[in-house]
């Protein structure tokens, strides 16, 4: 009688799963016309009053997603319909729960809380600054939500939990107090696995870069952002968690990498930082064989290729405003690559402080010598191949940007090296000398103390720009109190420049410069919305000196001048308006 009964509920379940599917290939298959797509474009632009970015982008979009969701519905049906999926289904689930219930979770309670309370305390002065960062003006006066625009389809989703309103405000310091709490779990967790399940307070402590690093700190400053970066590197090592069953390992892999994808991409190297780390541990301790070493490269290079596949033919949108999402042409794909690294290289290297620098390198010197001294093969190999492990790390950790034709050199895209970090001094610390552990500390304590003097470089600029707006609104209101704005364009030309606290940080500390927005300055988008709309000045035409070029009414630049003080010069013809800012 019960058979009988789960049969029949069975046969239901298939028959609404077959109806669904067919229903949802009617409709992928009805999108792959192009009379449809054109239709749907015109619904979006027209009823919802979406301006469309690009028709073209949407058409191939809308393309990619057609042809997307029907090779889901096809993989899906066979997972659930057939006897040989559900088999497969069957093992995945079965070797999931096997790793989740041989982790102590309870083990993780106390390395958590101590975690988000050293995240937490390093994030405090940039949470009292309280300052709009970037991305953040536009969120926070206009209230959408453009991340769509840039296949985060899961920053999306999740935004909607975070916040959930139609409309987003500023409900800072949530999204960072949360970022800390996964920055805290993604910390233990890489000590989990780098420390095969043995979790210390100085490895916890060693961890520090992941979240504090001095490119990571932008992510941070985020108010409405700053927990889906952080969320994008927890995703890249969860899967290691389950390293101990293939197919699970590989399944979670998949699912996770799509999440990061969909996320920040920047964090793409990180799982790959974590792949050679643990194939180099296994290897210089000879705890597995080659065979087994390989078996595991093997599927998590796969697993790596594959989502980012599933990404690039399905998911991805194209950018081409002030970066590129477009991979290097083959002709070019090998001295492409090699000038990107180069490029990486060159710009950690001239945002590092000195003694930065000497505390890296020494913690290169100290994973070469544990690595070699503790090496279960030959002592000669394991020197040469630690040193190729930490070469190829550092490649990495840049993940797939190296391959891009106009990647992002902001420090938020370079957060993987902190990652990097990380992973050495984990490794470093563990049951190793003395010195290691100090030296490591101390490296970490410096990435500690910067992320004050940075979110008080923050509020000290955001002081400065406010009184320099101030006076430049006061003058303008002054000369133009009747303008609506409507039939005057406003220019920006130079920059205010930053205040003396932060020259005297970058005299040792150049990567302030990458980190804080002078806030006023002609090639920042988002400037001009701060100092007009959200200073409550009004709406007006605004765009920058650096795109007449493609403009077909470059703006004229020789204006009479209709006001000269110690802060700027303003020009103007009445219709046409300079602002020419002074240091």
């Amino acid at each position: 009688m019960i058979q009988n009964q789960s049969n029949q509920k069975n046969k239901i379940r298939d028959r609404i799963i077959i109806l669904l599917s067919g229903i949802s290939l009617i409709v992928c298959i009805t999108i792959l016309f192009p009379q449809v797509r054109q239709m749907i474009l015109d619904l979006t632009e027209q009823d919802l009053h979406i301006k469309t970015f690009s028709y073209q982008i949407w058409l191939k979009t809308l393309l990619s997603f057609a042809i997307g969701g029907i090779c889901f519905i096809l993989f899906f049906d066979y997972c659930t319909l057939t006897n040989s999926g559900k088999e497969i289904v069957r093992k995945v689930k079965q070797e999931i729960k096997e790793c989740l219930y041989e982790i102590d979770f309870r083990s993780f309670r106390k390395p958590v809380l101590i975690m988000s309370g050293i995240y937490l305390l390093g994030i405090l002065a940039i949470i009292r600054a309280n300052f709009l960062y970037e991305d953040d003006i536009q969120y926070a006066v206009l209230g959408f939500r453009e991340w769509f625009n840039w296949s985060r389809y899961f920053i999306v989703f999740l935004s909607y939990f975070v916040q959930p309103e139609i409309s987003m405000t500023d409900i800072s310091p949530i999204p960072q107090l949360l970022a800390v709490l996964v920055l805290a779990v993604s910390s233990v967790l890489l000590v989990y696995v780098l420390g095969d399940k043995k979790i210390t307070l100085v490895s916890l402590l060693a961890s520090i870069p992941l979240g504090l690093s001095p490119f990571f700190l932008e992510c941070l400053s985020y108010k409405f952002l700053a927990v889906y970066f952080a969320l994008s590197i927890l995703v890249c090592i969860i899967p290691f968690l389950f390293i101990a069953r293939k197919k699970a390992f590989f399944v979670c892999s998949l699912v996770c990498l799509l999440i990061m994808c969909t996320t920040y991409q920047a964090a793409s190297g990180i799982y790959l930082l974590l792949v050679i780390i643990l194939c180099f541990q296994d290897w210089n301790s000879r705890k597995k064989s080659t065979k087994e070493i390989f078996s595991f490269l093997g599927i998590a290079v796969f697993a790596f290729c594959f989502a980012l596949l599933v990404y690039r033919f399905f998911l991805m949108r194209p950018a081409a405003y002030y970066v590129s999402n477009e991979m290097l042409p083959t002709s070019q794909i090998i001295m492409g690559t090699l000038e990107n690294i180069k490029n990486y290289t060159l710009t950690i290297n001239r945002n590092l402080s000195l003694i930065w620098k000497a505390g890296i390198v020494l913690v290169f010197v100290l994973f070469i010598i544990k690595s070699t001294y503790r090496s279960g093969q030959k002592k000669p190999v394991s020197f040469f191949v630690s040193i190729l492990v930490i070469g190829l790390s550092f490649i990495a950790s840049y993940g797939v940007y190296s391959l891009l034709m106009k990647p992002l050199w902001a420090a938020r895209a370079l957060f993987g090296f902190g990652v990097f970090l990380s992973i050495l001094c984990v490794y470093v610390v563990s049951d190793f000398k003395k010195i290691a552990v100090v030296t490591v500390l101390a490296l970490n304590w410096c990435f500690f103390t910067f992320a004050f003097s940075y979110g008080n470089a923050l509020a000290d600029q955001a002081r400065y720009a406010e009184f320099r707006i101030g006076i430049l609104l006061h003058d303008l209101s002054a000369l133009y109190p009747n303008h609506t704005g409507e039939d005057l364009s406003i220019h920006l030309k130079g920059n205010i420049d930053y205040t003396p606290s932060i020259r005297n940080i970058a005299k040792h500390n150049p990567v302030i410069t990458l980190l804080v927005p002078p806030r006023l300055e002609d090639s920042r988008v988002f400037d001009n919305l701060y100092y007009m709309e959200y200073f409550n000045f009004g709406t007006y035409r605004m765009t920058h000196l650096q795109n007449d070029s493609i403009n077909e009414n470059p703006f004229p630049e020789n204006l009479p001048v209709v006001l000269d003080s110690y802060y700027h010069t303003i020009k103007s013809d009445g219709s046409h308006l300079l602002i020419i800012l002074k240091h």
